[in-house]
């Protein structure tokens, strides 16, 4: 049993080093739209998606293109010898979560108030090699 455990923790071992992940806590955007600009680029390689968040109009677009970035590079730190070109990254997972919220109170007429939430995201993006599975 203790060799079965082995083998299984290498092979896990060996998948997660063709993977990289970067994180974005306490975004101040909501993540409804967040959501809109994840979609464009989920499962995209690595090259399109940087372009579709260069010249996307959405203001979420700069926030995720800085961490695709973060992506890229924590996967070139961890894979030293490897090019990204060969490697072929693409975007294997984008979460959008939503995050904690700040509430405020607006005035409203007659005395009342309304009740307004400002709310804001964590965002993770999982960067993956291609080249492995072209085998």
């Amino acid at each position: 049993m203790g060799s079965r455990k082995k083998q299984m923790a290498d092979a896990i071992k060996e998948e997660k080093k063709h993977i990289a992940f970067a994180k974005l806590n306490n975004c101040p955007t909501s993540p409804r739209k967040m959501r809109l600009v994840a979609d464009l680029v989920r499962g995209e390689k690595v090259e399109k998606a940087l372009n579709i968040l260069k010249f996307s109009q959405k203001e979420a677009s700069n926030r995720l293109e800085t961490l695709l970035l973060s992506a890229i590079a924590n996967w070139q730190a961890k894979n030293e010898d490897a090019n990204i070109e060969e490697a072929e990254l693409f975007i294997k997972e984008i979460r959008v979560d939503g995050g904690s919220m700040l509430k405020r109170l607006r005035p409203a007429p007659q005395g009342r108030a309304h009740r307004i939430r400002k709310r804001s995201n964590h965002v993770t993006v999982v960067v993956g090699a291609n080249n492995n599975t072209q085998s």
